[in-house]
């Protein structure tokens, strides 16, 4: 549990260079036409030779040559004519070429974004792959901080709240893709290189109080001073409860009482909280007390104190410890512990017609329990996604999921830093006191 003290104010791939495949329009198809007149037959210049006839014997030389004749042309007469030899075909006719085919072009990774430089911290592009268990968290749960944020966005978010507003992601997938699609992943480091670095959790404290001094309840919750604004620093807190000039100051500036100075702590702790006061009538609300300022004293821890103190160990210096320590205290050690954070933390009463809604962070948005965190917004501005990968309190357990950065507190500083927010009731302060996590950090910006 840390000390809430809220500011005021709150690649794709290319295309491939090729031509276009060839379709039937761009191959030329031509049929060769042959002749239709046929060769001369050789047979038909020899065929009337075929039907001489011997005639007469001759006498002497020449009817052996008659006869030699003769029997020359029966041989020639018994031999087939040859087959008609077609005419030679004309050369076929050239076929136009295809256009050349430009070779493929090889997709080109797009070169990653240089590294930004923030006050407090260095964010370094990353690939959704790096985040460690992005597949399993319940990403449109995230929707309504989402868009609680939306309601003041930072530089450059307008368009992406806008497609936001619009997109009612119908399950963990669509919420998942549309994040991919509009953001880009930044692991976030100190300006050192440091990726290691702490998550703690706060709440919202329930507190019973009255709206009049009464037995049981007679320690004042405040409203700011009229004289806060001139006097830096205000009173401390030891001061508050010594000097008669600071308990002039804040006569009249009572909210109401509650039972133990312990409670006025928490709440001032916190930064806010929710009270289930008795009216004067008997009637019973339930009012938050949300931030309104504070003395312009450091913030001292008193978990430090104890631990300085011998009175608890390093490990063991949570907010339900310094509670039950607290409470078995004498007065004046009791008054010690407290006397040792002399910050003082002043609030303003607001109804609250939704118990569901949280109470308003820095950024000036409801808080969503289990989605919002605190961070250092020298390091991330106010209404930045975040991808936590942290453990459960007192646990190796992963928790790792989607927040959004939408609050602040005195001890919240540095890149790598959150504090988690748990809710309200007993079951959010248990979780809260005990969270003291190692953390790494990723930052999902508009591209």
């Amino acid at each position: 549990m840390t000390p809430r003290c809220p500011a005021q104010g709150g690649g794709g791939s290319s295309s491939v260079g090729r031509s276009p495949p060839l379709r039937p329009e761009n191959i030329v198809h031509q049929t060769i036409k042959a002749s239709t007149n046929p060769a001369p037959r050789a047979s038909s210049r020899i065929n009337h030779m075929c039907g001489l006839s011997g005639g007469g014997r001759r006498v002497g030389g020449l009817g052996l040559l008659g006869m030699w004749t003769l029997t020359a042309l029966l041989t020639a007469c018994a031999v087939a004519p040859p087959a008609d030899a077609p005419a030679p075909a004309p050369p076929p006719a050239p076929v136009p070429s295809a256009p050349p085919i430009d070779p493929p072009i090889a997709p080109t990774t797009p070169a990653a974004p240089p590294a930004l430089h923030r006050p407090n911290a260095r964010w370094l592009p990353a690939d959704w792959s790096q985040l460690p268990g992005w597949a399993d968290d319940r990403a449109a749960e995230l929707w309504p901080a989402l868009r609680a944020g939306c309601a003041r966005p930072a530089p450059g978010w307008a368009g992406v709240c806008a497609r936001a507003a619009a997109f009612n992601p119908p399950d963990d997938g669509f919420a998942r893709d549309f994040l991919q699609r509009e953001l880009q992943p930044w692991r976030v480091e100190s300006p050192t290189g440091e990726t290691q670095g702490l998550a703690t959790g706060y709440f919202e404290p329930l507190v019973i109080a009255s709206r009049r001094p009464r037995p049981g309840f007679a320690v004042p919750l405040h409203r700011p001073p009229a004289d806060l604004a001139q006097r830096r620093p205000w009173f401390s807190r030891q001061q508050i409860d010594t000097l008669p000039a600071a308990a002039t100051a804040l006569r009249g500036q009572e909210i109401a009482w509650v039972a133990s100075p312990l409670d006025v702590l928490v709440l001032q702790i916190q930064g806010s909280g929710r009270l289930r006061i008795q009216e004067p009538d008997g009637s019973e609300r339930l009012v938050r007390l949300a931030f309104a300022g504070h003395n312009d004293r450091p913030y001292r821890s008193v978990g430090r104190w104890l631990i300085e103190q011998g009175e608890l160990r390093a490990d063991g210096a949570n907010w339900p410890a310094i509670r039950d320590w607290g409470q078995r205290a004498a007065p004046a050690r009791l008054q010690q512990m407290l006397w040792s954070n002399p910050r003082v933390v002043f609030f303003r009463e607001e109804p609250l017609p939704d118990p569901a809604a949280g109470p308003r962070g820095a950024q000036n948005v409801p808080l969503t329990a289990g989605r919002s965190v605190a961070v250092d917004p020298q390091a991330v501005p106010y209404g930045t996604p975040l991808w936590i990968a942290t453990t459960e309190p007192l646990s190796a357990t992963p928790l790792r999921r989607l927040v959004m950065a939408q609050d602040t507190g005195t001890a919240i500083t540095g890149a790598v830093r959150i504090d988690y927010f748990w809710g309200t009731g007993a079951l959010a302060e248990q979780q809260a006191g005990r969270m003291k996590q190692p953390l790494r950090l990723w930052a999902l910006w508009p591209r």
